[in-house]
């Protein structure tokens, strides 16, 4: 069956650090951040616990490594009357790193990335069959973004994947819940970490849950209105 491994997509100091960047976008504040990095930690330790397999994504941007290089972020501050804030190199390289709080250990691999999925050139594909992982566990920011392009390119790879969905978040619970139930229906184990990485889980949750992901609502309307 191959072996589990935990990637960390993107836990970096730049989603703490208050300098009214995400505010001049239009970005809200991630939601439930402290808690995220709390059940981060947790799912780390339980994973080296385990023996796991940790990988870490560290987000990097363009390849000359500021916002003003993607021309639609520069467009949008741009029309909403902000400047791009001048970042020194201390603090655009504080700003990559990894939080404390959930740092790579000794051995620990980090791989940068330019693009939202961690595939997206990058080794992570040939590594992980190197391993001989065949399950991953996708955690970190953000679920809409980074989690949910990384989560279908693993899926697109034949990866059984889990999403723990208290070690995830991004801007807000709807885009937060829209994105884990996209990745319900595309057969994504969606569950609290605990459950995700406990000795005996099947990972089953897509093929023993009816209607997984979809909107029970809109489900039993279509029904009654196809049978009426």
């Amino acid at each position: 069956m191959g072996i589990t491994a935990l990637l960390m997509i993107d836990m970096q100091n730049s989603y703490v650090a208050d300098d009214g960047v995400r505010d001049a976008l239009g970005w809200p504040p991630i939601w439930r951040l402290e808690e995220t990095i709390a059940a981060c930690t947790d799912l780390l330790a339980a994973a080296r616990a385990q023996g796991l397999p940790v990988i870490y994504s560290r987000s990097t941007g363009s390849a000359a490594g500021t916002l003003g290089e993607n021309p639609r972020i520069a467009r949008l501050l741009a029309h909403r009357g902000h400047l791009i804030p001048e970042v020194g190199k201390t603090e655009r390289e504080w700003k990559r790193r990894i939080m404390d709080a959930v740092a790579p250990r000794s051995g620990e691999v980090v791989l940068d990335k330019t693009r939202a999925s961690f595939f997206d050139y990058t080794e992570l594909d040939p590594l992980l069959h190197n391993l001989n992982v065949r399950r991953l566990v996708v955690a970190g920011l953000q679920t809409n973004v980074c989690v949910e392009a990384t989560a279908r390119a693993a899926l697109a790879r034949n990866f059984e994947v889990a999403v723990p969905s208290d070690a995830v978040s991004t801007d807000g619970p709807a885009l937060h819940e829209g994105a884990l139930n996209s990745l319900r229906v595309l057969y994504t184990e969606v569950a609290p970490w605990r459950e995700i990485l406990a000795l005996d889980a099947v990972w089953e949750r897509a093929f023993a849950t009816p209607n997984y992901g979809r909107d029970p609502a809109y489900w039993d309307e279509t029904v009654v209105n196809t049978r009426s």
